[in-house]
């Protein structure tokens, strides 16, 4: 059963009216009904155009959480091969809210890694929403390392609402893990490309994104924090998500415009969710030409200086000494 988002209710009415005909005349094969379930078809497409032609970036957040979204498991298995996961952290506990290890995309060797949210109430629950506590910081930090010392270029999934904030994850040293992380991103000697395929959220985001490349599904997101904390912060209103979303430039085209982000991909009309196949394809041939084309630009040091005076140089336009 298709999941439809707030806005979308007109286009659901259509597209139920649509498949209601149909059902009708697979009970009743007298009827016909094609010729008006098409032309229900056609008014739902003009729709759904002119829904996802200018989303407000409130609406972009309801449709990078889309439940019916691609994720990282989803491209782990569909665009890599040979993946060999690796678990724990040697510290604490494996935390199953990333997962990543060895895998091939095409015929290149890489380390993928991501965070997973789960695709129903069982897997959510296992993966914390894709809420990582600091296990699974330092479990991306063993992958990175991983990745050094053999050579291999870096591909980094993100997706999450945040970091888990709950008193076991800070009392195990969660700040600590995400500054880390960072940290060794910033440090690897090897290719790193990111890519946001639904959210990005604060330095749980950050963590996995201080890359050489970093990527953005058109409709997914990446922000300090959320919409609904922000407002929380600055109107006391939760409701208030909406005046939000404007004001923290989430999407994609606004990190662009800012130099956050280097690179949007393409969705299909209507999202990912509508066509998740030809969305893991293409971000699949991002992260291919990509690599290629930073392993035959650069090596080492000069990758490691690039990304370094990236993430400097944000924010410094139009500042004077």
């Amino acid at each position: 059963m298709t999941h439809y988002l707030e806005f979308e209710k007109p286009l659901a009415e259509i597209e139920g009216k649509a498949e209601e005909l149909r059902a009708m005349a697979r009970a009743n094969e007298e009827m016909d009904v094609e010729g008006e379930a098409a032309a229900l078809d056609a008014k739902a497409d003009t729709l759904l155009k002119e829904l996802y032609e200018n989303l407000t970036a409130w609406r972009k957040c309801q449709v990078a959480r889309h439940p019916e979204r691609p994720h990282c498991k989803d491209y782990i298995d569909a665009l890599f091969t040979e993946y060999t996961p690796l678990a724990g952290d040697r510290n604490f506990a494996d935390d199953h809210a990333v997962m990543g290890g060895l895998a091939r995309i095409g015929d290149m060797p890489v380390v993928v890694m991501g965070q997973e949210k789960g695709h129903d109430t069982k897997s959510r629950i296992e993966r914390n929403f894709g809420m990582a506590r600091p296990e699974g910081y330092r479990k991306a930090i063993r992958l990175m390392d991983l990745a050094d010392r053999f050579g291999l270029p870096i591909v980094a999934l993100v997706d999450t609402p945040g970091a888990y904030p709950g008193k076991g994850a800070e009392e195990r040293g969660q700040s600590e893990a995400i500054a880390r992380s960072t940290e060794r991103c910033l440090n690897a000697n090897v290719p790193v490309i990111s890519v946001i395929i639904g959210e990005g959220g604060s330095g749980g985001a950050v963590a996995l994104a201080t890359a050489n490349t970093v990527m953005m599904l058109e409709h997914s997101i990446y922000s300090v924090i959320s919409p609904e904390g922000c407002a929380s912060i600055l109107w006391k209103d939760s409701e208030k998500m909406r005046e939000a979303a404007e004001a923290l430039r989430l999407t994609a085209q606004d990190l662009k415009k800012l130099g956050v982000i280097d690179t949007i991909i393409d969705e299909p009309m209507g999202g990912a969710q509508r066509d998740r196949k030809g969305t893991i394809e293409a971000v699949g041939k991002a992260i291919e030409e990509e690599l290629k084309a930073l392993m035959d630009r650069m090596k080492g040091d000069a990758l490691k200086k690039e990304r370094r005076e990236k993430f400097l140089k944000m924010g410094s336009q139009g500042l004077t000494a």
